[in-house]
């Protein structure tokens, strides 16, 4: 199945103990960066998340960020998407 096609849980279950690769390390950090205090209070900021914590990351700043946040969201489920 294409990873365009799977649902975030789907995704979420492949990227399970895969270290995120930098691309989608650094949008993980960023999101942190610019929204941790806002959208990201109930998070632990980690030095090496997996592909699996950086979705629930993008998850977080779906349903706690403003705009902002949902479209940095995006950009960390397509970077996820094309790392699987």
């Amino acid at each position: 199945m294409a990873t365009h096609r799977l649902t975030l849980d789907e995704l979420r279950d492949r990227g399970a103990g895969h270290p995120a690769p930098d691309g989608v390390a650094r949008l993980y950090h960023r999101a942190f960066d610019e929204f941790g205090t806002r959208a990201l209070w109930n998070w632990r900021h980690l030095e090496q998340p997996t592909v699996t914590q950086a979705l629930s990351i993008a998850e977080s700043l779906r349903v706690e960020g403003n705009l902002a946040a949902r479209r940095l969201a995006e950009q960390i489920e397509q970077a996820c998407r094309a790392a699987l």
